[in-house]
Formats: structure tokens, C-alpha cells, sequence
């Protein structure tokens, strides 16, 4: 299930000195790659980042507003903070994955000292027909630990048609400005449900609930322990239990319940949620991801995970952004698991069915997602894990069930993209658990927030 966004006023532009020139010296930065054998090639030449020397303890988000259509687009700063301790390792400052149709790099002087890759509804939305006949804007938010000093911050974007990533935004902050507004922007109460030790050595998941009033707080909690208790049951979860940490923002909403448009189901809650993204029934998103930022604002965190107080089927997960789905239907642990994977692990939907999107797995780039592929860069993907003397591509007929193949359908396509397996939870939620590609590819994740 796929993610949103919608036209939101653009802010005011203060605390940067930015150019539209292609910063000087950035096309070189280079990047490390995982290969589907696990080997890492470095693309960065530079030293190794001393978190001490370049970071506080605390977290810097940086609000910002996309806007364009299908074929054009453009970024405008809106507001810096200064937020709660930063939950990152402080080994894992450098994107190893290069996953995201967005990356975003930190550089004190020349030295790359932070990077990012992740996704956002925006670029979602430009893959629609709606995007062909109007521009909109949407609010989006990353974070990155707090610098000691002056910062030169470059936001790339992939080209759909070659796959590759180019500078399209680049601003300096100083984190001695008065302009950045400092603390939580609540004061909602967060929760310890499973604590294994030092958030910089764990991955951080941490729940809030959307559409919880305060008189439901009780529910929440029921809900969240239900779905850490279902996320530990499934690997490679279970396995890695004693890697998370597991938190609970108390986030009350003045309604109960979500935003149902077919249904003319309006409500006031903390994030604005709402069903029917790009026109899809069950595609339920936030429409302005700085609303995430702000229920997050007071809690440390690598993942999130916002509950749907709803009984209807079906949510939406953004690489490196958010998840979320319902709490009181009876696939709501299935979708959970599933959204989760887009948001944690960058893992692509698997299934293949009509769909909003236009083209959005062009046939000559290979996807970033590391569970799908084109065959444009296969070797870069699971082939090593292909067993001898399967056929490729492998029939989609069930006595190849249970073997790591070359299936085709995935990525919403029919034709010309392919998957790992028969049957995942990628692809379906009847599925017995993660193939052994989309587990590899949640463990080399968890090993990075944990190293």
C-alpha cells in the first residue's frame, strides 16, 4: 500500500542562504552501496564522521515544502527545531543503502559528516494522472543530529527515467541562530513498553495513536502492546528482539476515529489522517508530514508507527518517514507488519494490479528497493541468492513456492518487474511470513541503527 499529500500553505523562508546553482564540489561526493551479496562498495573517500566533534546529543528537524507537478519541482525551507535526543548510533551516520527517491547529505566545510536517503508522498503523487494536469505542494520533514556548527545541507532528488541522483537544493544553518525554535511542540507523555538498553545501540520503534481521545488513552496502549506483541512474533523480528527499544506517545485527538471522505466521515485529530489517498479507498495517509514531526517532537526515535483509532481496512508506510494503518480491523496486525516493512526497510509492494500510478518502475532503471528489480542491475539485488537450476524467470506456479527465484509481477506491474518469491508479506497478507530477500534486507537495516 502506497502513501499522499495535498496543496499546504508555503512558510516563510528564514535561517538559510541558499542557491540554485549545483553546489561546488557536491557532484563528486560519492556514496557506499550494499550489493546483494552483502559486500559494501565505499563510494565516500573521506574519514570516518567522530559523532563528538560534529554533533550535540539532540536532534535538528528541517521543515520544508515540495511543490511542482509531474514534471517539475521545487523545495522551499520553511522552519529549523531543536528536538529531543537524538536515537541514532553514532556509528551510522553515513546512508549506506542509497535507498529513497530523495537524499539529503550534511557537510561541514568538504567533509561529509551526515546522510540520509528517504521517500515522500510528493514524489508519489507526481506519478499520477492528477499530477499531469495540476501543480500542488506538500510539507515534509527530516531529522539529523543537532551540529555543533555551521552546516552546508544538499537535497537530491532521483530522476525517474535514469535512476539516478541529482542536486536540486542547497541551503547553509547555523545552529547558533535564534530562529530555531527550541523543545516539544506537546506535551504528550512517551511511554516505555519494551526497554533492551541504550537507545544509540537499539533501533527505537515508537508508536502514537491518531484519533484517540483522552478518555481512550487505555485503548492505545492495548493496541500498541497487541501490535509489539504480533511485530515479535514474525522474523526476523522475533530473532531481533533484544535490538528494539519500544516506545508510546500518549497523542490525543479532540475525535475519535479518522477522516472517511467516501463516507463523508470528517474528524478533528491530532494529524489530520484521512482515507482515500490519490482516490484509493483504502490508502490511508497524513496529508502534512510536519503534523508527524510534531506528535514526534518530544520523543527519541529511528522508526514510527501511528495507530488508526478505525475499524476500516487499510494504511500506508513512506520509506524513512512514518507507517501507519487501523487498529480494530481483523487484518490490522497483517497491514501493520506490511506498511512497516515500507517505512523501516525501504521494501517495495510486491503485488500486481491495476494501479493510480503512471510508469512508476520505469523498465530501463533498476528500483532502489532492494525486493524488486528490472533486471537492468539484478546482480546488484538477490541473484546470489537465486538456488542453482531454478528457472529465470521463474513460472508463478506453486510448486516453486518456498524457493528464492525471479517471479514477474511486483511493483504494481504485471510485466517487466519481478520479485523474490511466490508468496510475502510484501505481497500479500496471507502470506506465512518475510521471504528470505525482505529478511535480509530488515536485518542489514536493524544492523545499521544498532552497529
Amino acid at each position: 500500500m502506497k502513501k499522499t499529500c495535498i496543496v499546504l500553505w508555503i512558510a516563510a523562508l528564514f535561517l538559510v542562504a541558499c542557491s540554485e546553482q549545483k553546489p561546488s564540489g557536491i557532484a563528486t561526493i560519492e556514496r557506499q552501496q550494499v550489493h546483494g551479496d552483502g559486500t559494501a562498495t565505499s563510494l565516500y573517500s573521506g574519514d570516518a564522521v567522530d559523532y563528538d566533534t560534529y554533533f550535540t546529543s539532540e536532534r535538528l528537524r528541517l521543515d520544508f515544502v515540495l511543490a511542482g507537478d509531474k514534471d517539475h519541482q521545487q523545495v522551499y525551507l520553511s522552519e529549523l527545531h531543536r528536538e529531543a535526543k537524538w536515537a541514532g548510533s553514532p556509528n551510522g551516520l553515513i546512508d549506506p543503502f542509497g535507498y529513497g527517491q530523495y537524499f539529503f547529505e550534511a557537510f561541514v566545510g568538504e567533509k561529509l559528516v551526515y546522510s540520509k536517503g528517504f521517500s515522500t508522498l510528493f514524489e508519489e503523487w507526481r506519478t499520477t494522472e492528477q499530477a499531469t494536469q495540476v501543480a500542488m505542494a506538500a510539507n515534509q520533514t527530516l531529522w539529523m543530529p543537532f551540529p555543533k556548527e555551521k552546516i552546508h545541507i544538499v537535497l537530491y532528488q532521483r530522476i525517474r527515467n535514469t535512476g539516478m541522483l541529482e542536486p536540486f537544493f542547497d541551503c547553509d544553518v547555523d545552529p547558533a541562530d535564534r530562529h530555531i525554535i527550541p523543545g516539544a511542540e506537546n506535551d504528550f507523555a512517551v511511554v516505555p513498553l519494551l526497554n533492551n538498553g541504550d537507545m544509540a545501540h537499539k533501533v527505537d520503534l515508537v508508536f502514537s495513536g491518531e484519533g484517540y481521545t483522552a478518555e481512550q488513552m487505555p485503548k492505545l496502549h492495548q493496541d500498541a502492546e497487541r501490535f509489539m506483541d504480533y511485530f515479535f512474533s514474525m522474523e526476523p523480528y522475533c530473532s531481533r528482539k533484544d535490538d528494539f527499544n519500544v516506545w508510546l506517545v500518549e497523542s490525543v485527538s479532540e475525535e475519535s476515529g479518522v477522516d472517511i471522505p467516501q463516507s463523508g466521515q470528517w474528524r478533528r485529530t491530532v494529524c489530520n489522517s484521512g482515507f482515500d489517498t490519490f482516490y484509493e479507498d483504502r490508502y490511508l495517509t497524513i496529508m502534512d508530514q510536519r503534523k508527524v514531526a510534531s506528535v514526534y517532537s518530544g520523543a527519541p526515535f529511528d522508526a514510527l508507527f501511528i495507530i488508526a483509532n478505525e475499524t476500516k481496512y487499510g494504511g500506508g508506510g513512506i520509506y524513512c518517514s512514518y507507517a501507519m494503518g487501523t487498529s480494530d480491523h481483523q487484518l490490522s496486525n497483517e497491514v501493520f507488519i506490511h506498511e512497516f516493512g515500507h517505512s523501516f526497510a525501504g521494501l517495495a509492494d510486491e503485488y500486481y494490479y491495476g494501479s493510480t500510478y503512471l510508469d512508476y518502475y520505469p523498465s530501463n532503471v533498476e528500483p532502489w528497493e532492494p525486493n524488486i528489480t528490472t533486471r537492468v542491475d539484478f546482480a546488484s539485488k538477490w541473484e546470489d541468492m537465486v538456488e542453482e537450476g531454478l528457472p529465470i524467470p521463474t513460472p508463478n506456479e506453486e510448486e516453486y513456492m518456498g524457493h528464492v527465484g525471479l517471479f514477474e509481477g511486483g511493483g504494481y506491474m504485471t510485466k517487466g518487474c519481478y520479485r523474490p518469491y511466490y508468496d510475502c508479506r510484501m505481497q500479500t497478507n496471507t502470506a506465512p511470513g518475510f521471504c528470505p530477500v525482505c529478511q535480509r534486507a530488515i536485518n542489514r537495516m536493524i544492523d545499521f541503527y544498532v552497529k
